[in-house]
């Protein structure tokens, strides 16, 4: 065999993307790379591997392509889809080294030949790759299939309408993805399923955390494949979808017209407390990065919360404006927080952070101004009461079809990434518990609220998790709440 793989997957982004390296020739392709260049990058130089080209899938939606940067930083020829109608083509594709493909189109790396497939239904010009190495084989080891394909799921085809605004595009992209299914399941049952999400991903509803699968246990084992009526079909695919990041619109727009070039990431300028109490007071947006344990024990008033774990670029792109700057209070004690929680943003295409500040500024302020923000968490006994006497508003931030199928009774629903502009629908006259699952997001929603000047808050961080679980009443159906 001449051909040599690898897998890299961003838990964050539950992105997935691929090298491919020809050990004849030296020459590799990187498939749907993202905008953290330097893995890839350094994985063909270990393999002594020259990247000579450089393809993605489709037009993404849930994070800012890297390809672009990174055939211009290597030399690679650019590979990218002329398929899906005038609407979309890329912006930028008539520059240097860039190269369309349609289906049926054939390039090769060195040894490794790749078929062009047209699979729209996902997106209008999503493309597939069949990968056959043709130093030990004539027939295709696996296929690339971005976001047409998962383990366990199908690509959701409502994102143009639902999150970038395309009306009537969701019904036409179901039809397109039911019958894109009846194409690919004429090929070999042996085929590798080398997909670009894996479990996490908002781009489907039901993916599998098994990073690869075959098409034949696809066809036995994925609900898709399961339905041979195409009315049937767009109906299943189109129901119980989640709510789709706000950002992704974003997302789509700059893939489009060309994400721009970021080079080398730079660590930002570190404030003092004095300079952020300064851009606060003028209305800068500053972001506290800490745990939300930490955040509710004591926070600088005006603050928003979006802790540095996994979900930290899905509540980022929801909540941080992108026509703004803004500052990060950062715990750089750990080492290269400061850069995980730059190079997370960028993925997504926040770029504007202007400044940081070490989680010891929380303390200083405290020193310097006196009193902290702090966010009282309630147990779930005194939710309980307070559910019985009426004495509080219940403020639901989950997803309305998560609250549609069970919440505790009068909750009134406002999913967190609707919140901010919803903010008349909250309650000014009572307390407001605020709940989500399982108190990520309450927490992430109570600062909000607080920064927002409502601080007649507390927090259920049990959520409705531990109400069920407590054996205590729920309601279901009703959408209360919803514009």
């Amino acid at each position: 065999m001449a051909m040599f793989f690898k897998r890299f997957f961003d838990e964050k982004l539950a992105q997935v993307s691929y090298l491919v390296g020809c050990q004849v020739t030296d020459e590799a392709l990187v498939v749907d790379p993202n905008r953290n260049l330097d893995p890839y990058v350094e994985a063909a130089s270990a393999e002594k591997l020259r990247i000579a080209q450089v393809t993605e899938t489709h037009i993404h939606a849930d994070f800012v392509s890297g390809a672009r940067e990174l055939a211009q930083r290597t030399g690679a020829r650019l590979l990218l889809s002329a398929e899906g109608g005038s609407e979309w083509q890329y912006q930028y594709a008539d520059e240097p080294g860039i190269e369309l493909l349609h289906d049926g189109s054939c390039f090769q790396v060195g040894k490794v030949r790749v078929d062009v497939l047209h699979l729209p239904g996902h997106t209008p010009e999503h493309l597939g790759f069949l990968v056959t190495d043709t130093a030990a084989a004539t027939e295709p080891m696996g296929a690339f299939t971005g976001d047409f394909l998962f383990v366990g799921d199908v690509g959701r085809p409502d994102l143009l309408e639902r999150a970038a605004g395309q009306a009537g595009t969701m019904e036409v992209g179901a039809r397109r993805l039911f019958r894109s299914l009846q194409r690919f399941r004429q090929l070999s049952d042996y085929l590798q399923i080398w997909p670009g999400h894996g479990a996490g991903s908002a781009c489907g509803k039901m993916l599998g955390a098994v990073p690869q699968s075959t098409l034949g246990y696809e066809k036995r084992f994925n609900w898709a494949f399961s339905i041979e009526d195409e009315a049937e079909f767009v109906r299943a695919v189109l129901a119980g979808q989640p709510d789709p990041p706000r950002y992704f619109a974003q997302m789509k727009r700059i893939n489009q017209s060309g994400p721009r070039m970021l080079g080398t990431l730079r660590r930002p300028p570190r404030l003092p407390v004095g300079k952020l109490a300064e851009l606060l007071a003028s209305g800068t947006l500053v972001v506290d990065t800490r745990p939300a344990g930490e955040y509710a024990a004591g926070a600088i008033p005006g603050t928003l919360n979006i802790p540095l774990g996994r979900s930290f670029t899905t509540w980022a792109g929801w909540l941080i404006p992108y026509d703004r700057d803004f500052v990060l209070i950062v715990d750089d004690h750990r080492t290269h927080r400061v850069e995980e929680a730059v190079r997370d943003l960028a993925g997504i295409g926040l770029d504007r952070v202007i400044a940081y500040c070490g989680a010891e500024v929380v303390e200083a302020w405290r020193t310097a101004r006196g009193q902290l923000q702090t966010i009282e968490s309630i147990p779930s006994q005194d939710v309980a009461e307070a559910v019985a006497s009426n004495r509080a508003a219940f403020l639901d931030v989950r997803s309305l079809e998560e609250w549609s199928a069970g919440h505790l009774p009068g909750a009134r629903n406002l999913p967190l990434g609707e919140l901010d502009e919803r903010l008349n629908e909250v309650p000014r006259d009572q307390p407001v518990i605020v709940h989500c699952q399982s108190g990520a997001r309450a927490a992430i929603a109570a600062s909000l609220l607080f920064s927002r000047g409502i601080s007649n808050v507390q927090q259920y961080p049990g959520g409705f998790g531990d109400w069920v679980a407590a054996g205590r009443p729920v309601e279901k159906g009703e959408v209360r709440g919803k514009r």
